[in-house]
């Protein structure tokens, strides 16, 4: 048995684990058969990625010089401006493991084509288009694997803990890759490295195959729902609208395309940079971009040590701050060695940026608009990140590089600090609600994004009642809604019992959500815990989000049919 098969170390795949910090959530993640797999998929892909960058990078060069590579970036990154909200809605219509499948066989079939087509010497044209499309199905698989852990992580830690293992990854290939691709180029040639990527792709393949997500309490649509779908476009720009009509999420869109400006002013001034500090001039400034991979290598190895803390707002302001403040740092002492450690630190701020923003944006979504969410962000900092990249040149011809880099520094600085106290109101603390599991299984919940189910788990109230106790009485006042969390109760109407209800059952939505007295008198059979939560966070959850209330007035019409 190989050990990526091996049977995990937990007692079973439900079993949340308890927290822990650094190497021990990174040991948990490695112990989630499901988690390991999907990691162990992205270290190939992402590494042949780069590999596979490299040398189409290095063919556009003889293709057409710098003019060729330049255009070439730019068309692909408004491509994926553009389509992103479109290619992620792929993974809220089907499920997110057969489009990472569906992506790895696509990419595989195109970049076989690319090295066919470079090899017997075809127009240049029909090979950027084959290398483009490639491109492009590159962040829908991303987006696809981002929603699919919050489905196999067995708890906020673990999620968290994934997020900054596949940050860490990424930041791996950020210079392994490329180096792999250059060490190939020197003695072979670029179709046998697009060999080697379409390799990497069958890797991912065979890992994702094995992968089994595991079955969520969901409700069946009806047919009522279908009077509401909406044409693919406009599903497509769902995510836009959630994030601009959540305050939260709108804070976070600030903060990081406020990092994403940095980012993309960095693709000018690290070149600058090294032609004015380094012996080489710019020839070396793959060297400032070496730093930049060890202090992310490192930063990611914070972000996972600090996600049990729960401490996500905060650690990605501070992570947006590692991206500005060190350039106000070289402004100050324009040498090498402060450039070194401004480097260092910027790479040290990237993941604590990347692993807390894929998991507030996990936490804040609900799993049907996810993938939605994921791209319209996408779209939003490829649009940063473009605005950064010309924005620095105008600078440095207007105020010269110290100035530019202190005006983008402090600028941005300033942009995420006035959202700073919205983001810190997004870490969720120490505290985890004891009887979460329960409150995760209440079908009518599930669309909620996780979040909002744990601050309704939060605000519960429990309540114990001995066997043949009454719960609430039929006409009786309808104030709250009951989760059962261990024991069992007795549903009558008028003296008729109807249903019995056990743990993770729930009763009291139907007075809330119509806004009559209590419909059915609940007795407990034997020893009961429950716990409620008032009317004004149950309705504000429930009706709040289309999905939820469609679920619950489903429910509502079954039981009242009954």
């Amino acid at each position: 048995m190989s050990p990526v098969d091996a049977p995990d170390d937990a007692p079973g795949t439900e079993e949340r684990p308890a927290k822990a910090g650094g190497l021990g959530l990174l040991l948990v993640v490695a112990r989630n058969r499901n988690l390991r797999r999907v990691q162990l998929a992205f270290v190939g892909s992402a590494i042949g990625d780069g590999a596979y960058a490299t040398a189409i990078g290095l063919w556009a060069w003889h293709v057409g010089g710098a003019t060729a590579v330049g255009v070439w970036f730019g068309i692909r990154l408004a491509l994926m401006a553009l389509t992103a909200p479109f290619t992620a809605a792929l993974s809220d219509r089907f499920p997110r493991r057969t489009v990472m499948l569906t992506l790895d066989v696509l990419r595989a079939v195109l970049v076989s084509v690319t090295a066919v087509l470079i090899a017997t010497g075809m127009p240049a044209a029909i090979i950027f288009v084959t290398a483009t499309i490639t491109s492009l199905a590159g962040p829908p698989f991303a987006i696809a694997q981002r929603t699919l852990l919050p489905r196999l992580a067995r708890g906020p830690e673990e999620l968290a803990a994934a997020n900054g293992t596949a940050s860490t990854i990424e930041s791996l290939s950020v210079f392994v890759g490329p180096a792999l691709g250059a060490l190939l180029l020197t003695t072979t040639s670029v179709p046998v490295v697009l060999a080697v990527d379409v390799a990497t792709f069958v890797w991912s393949m065979v890992l994702i195959l094995g992968v089994r997500p595991p079955q969520r309490a969901v409700v069946e649509p009806d047919d009522e729902d279908d009077e509401e779908d909406v044409s693919f476009v406009r599903g497509a720009v769902e995510g836009f609208r959630v994030i601009f009509g959540d305050s939260r999420l709108r804070a976070l869109s600030v903060a990081i395309c406020a990092q994403t400006v940095v980012a993309g002013a960095s693709g000018v001034f690290v070149i600058v940079l090294a032609d004015e500090l380094l012996p080489m001039g710019a020839d070396g400034y793959g060297y400032l971009d070496a730093l930049f991979g060890i202090g992310a290598l490192a930063g990611g190895l914070l972000a996972i040590s600090r996600s049990a803390r729960g401490r996500l707002g905060t650690d990605l302001l501070l992570g947006v701050l590692l991206w500005s403040l060190p350039l106000a740092l070289v402004w100050a002492v324009p040498n090498l060695g402060v450039v070194v450690i401004a480097m260092l630190l910027l790479g040290l701020g990237n993941p604590l940026v990347d692993v807390n923003f894929d998991t507030l944006v996990q936490r804040l979504s609900s799993d049907d608009v996810m993938a939605r969410v994921f791209g319209a962000f996408d779209s939003l900092l490829v649009a940063a990140m473009a605005l950064g990249a010309l924005l620095m040149p105008l600078l440095l011809h207007l105020v010269g590089l110290r100035w530019s880099l202190l005006l983008i520094g402090i600028g941005m600085g300033l942009v995420v600090l006035g959202v700073a106290r919205p983001l810190r109101r997004l870490d969720r603390g120490e505290h985890r609600p004891e009887n979460l599991d329960v409150w995760t299984q209440v079908d009518i919940l599930a669309p909620l994004p996780p979040a909002t189910v744990e601050a309704l788990a939060d605000e519960a109230v429990p309540q114990r009642y001995a066997a043949g106790e009454v719960v609430v009485r039929q006409g009786d006042v309808s104030d709250l809604f009951f989760v059962i969390v261990s024991g069992s109760v007795q549903a009558s109407v008028d003296g008729r019992v109807v249903r019995e209800l056990g743990p993770g059952d729930y009763f009291g939505e139907i007075g809330l959500l119509h806004d009559v007295p209590r419909t059915a008198t609940v007795t407990a059979t034997s020893d009961t815990l429950v716990e409620g939560v008032d009317r004004s966070g149950f309705l504000t959850a429930v009706q709040g989000h289309r999905g939820a209330n469609r679920a619950a007035e489903r429910v509502v019409r079954t039981r009242l049919a009954a």
